[in-house]
């Protein structure tokens, strides 16, 4: 299918509506009139380099071939998935700033289809200027599919580099045919003693942090504020502003981080920052069949602000995962109550959530589909080059062998024998014999554990 371009494709380059281009990085993108001291301590802190980075060194680590790229020039567009706190925003920040291309952010949330075309103006006017463009899209996820594919002929053609940034897996959020043009890079949780490294660069930094105010933080306190922090530098930063500002004679103590780091959880829990947590409690309650624990989690993360149609995926991935074939109807009650919050939104949305959640909660549980195709993938890749596809299950369409109603010559038609079924050779050569799907006997599972006895006992 043809890629509409929503924006024009004439090479006008004509100023943007600021008259003029500039080039930015994370540290110049902050408001000059603002005070120094008004800027959040984690926007000041933030990298600038790759050599001020704490974590991510499986990616960009000395030497590493993302790194390598982002240094020489020679990186393409890229969607940044990661938990919060990771450092996506960064990142974004320190590639542009070491490539020496122009930086433009924008906020998924905040912006649309104008500013999106605002952006792609001003990428033409660079252009015409000798320079490259990176536009970083904070929670891209969060963009419909008629603004993901408006970003399409830009990102293709060259004119925008686009490093999208967002907490959700990329293969719901992010439409195919826009990943297909992004190299993945998943980050990881920072590790406590790389939190801690950034507080203590933070209390130690006297031109961004808070060097010059001689505070009194002991290496167990700045333990603890990571702790806090559940891996999250921006927030572990928070609580220790929150400290420094209501710290007696500049003393930071256990008492002091335990009361900031409260307040700043339930800041940092309603803005939906902490959803891994709160997810990971309501997917286990779900699996566990605790209703009234599954919905407890549910109200949390709809109070928090979390995006319904992740708790709706959720929903989706546990009715498969954990419920399976002990009642296939979970699945289909999980897959409508996204598609009405989808349709109706919040609040409204909440009752089928609620809904879906109690069914799925309650259902018979199964997780044999999960081990199945675990176990088969686990097998492909051992397997490494494909194997021998039998002669007879090979698409006719390619044979210059007789075929009937399009089969490949030498396949039994199951619907030519009583009940439908015939004994035949279906997996490879190698393979003969190998189980990877065993069911349980819960629920409607049951039926096809019986059903699967009686094929396989008169297969001998």
């Amino acid at each position: 299918m043809k890629n509409i371009d929503l924006f024009g494709s004439d090479s006008s380059v004509d100023k943007p509506a600021s008259g003029k281009s500039t080039t930015h990085t994370s540290t110049e993108t902050k408001q000059t009139d603002v005070p120094f001291e008004s800027v959040p301590l984690a926007e000041r802190m933030r990298p600038d380099s790759f050599a001020e980075l704490h974590g991510q060194d499986h990616i960009f680590g000395e030497g590493k071939p993302l790194r390598r790229m982002i240094e020489e020039d020679r990186y393409g567009s890229l969607i940044v998935w990661g938990p919060p706190g990771s450092g996506k925003t960064t990142l974004a920040g320190i590639a542009a700033k070491t490539s020496g291309r122009v930086f433009k952010t924008l906020s998924a949330v905040e912006s649309g289809i104008k500013e999106l075309k605002e952006s792609v103006k001003e990428a033409r006017y660079n252009q015409s200027g000798g320079k490259k463009t990176v536009l970083f899209i904070d929670e891209i996820h969060r963009y419909n599919k008629t603004q993901q594919d408006a970003l399409l002929p830009h990102v293709e053609s060259g004119l925008l580099t686009l490093i999208g940034a967002t907490t959700e897996n990329p293969s719901f959020g992010v439409i195919p045919a826009l990943r297909s043009r992004c190299t993945v890079v998943e980050l990881k949780p920072l590790a406590d003693d790389q939190v801690e490294a950034i507080i203590k660069n933070a209390v130690e930094d006297s031109k961004k942090g808070f060097g010059g105010k001689k505070l009194s933080v002991s290496d167990d306190v700045i333990g603890r504020i990571g702790l806090a922090s559940g891996g999250d530098a921006r927030v572990a930063l928070q609580i220790l502003e929150g400290c420094e500002k209501s710290a007696v004679d500049g003393v930071i103590d256990a008492e002091l981080v335990e009361e900031i780091s409260q307040k700043a959880f339930l800041l940092y829990d309603k803005a939906g920052q902490a959803h891994y947590d709160h997810a990971s409690a309501f997917q286990k309650s779900l699996r566990g069949s605790d209703p009234d624990a599954a919905i407890y989690w549910l109200a949390r993360m709809l109070t928090a602000g979390e995006d319904p149609r992740y708790i709706a995926r959720r929903l989706i991935v546990t009715a498969s995962e954990d419920v399976g074939n002990a009642d296939p109807t979970a699945l289909i009650l999980a897959m409508s109550a996204l598609d009405a919050v989808e349709k109706i939104g919040l609040p409204e949305g909440r009752i089928p959530l609620a809904q879906a959640t109690i069914y799925v909660a309650l259902a018979p549980k199964s997780n044999s589909a999960y081990k199945a195709i675990n176990s088969a993938m686990e097998r492909v890749a051992e397997d490494g080059s494909s194997p021998q596809i039998p002669f007879h299950l090979r698409d006719a369409a390619y044979k210059r062998a007789s075929s009937d109603k399009g089969k490949s010559a030498g396949y039994d038609y199951p619907h030519g024998h009583p009940d439908h079924w015939v004994d035949q050779q279906y997996l490879p050569d190698n393979l003969i014999g190998e189980a990877f799907y065993t069911p349980s006997t819960e629920g409607r599972e049951a039926k096809l554990a019986e059903r699967l006895r009686e094929i396989k006992k008169r297969r001998g």
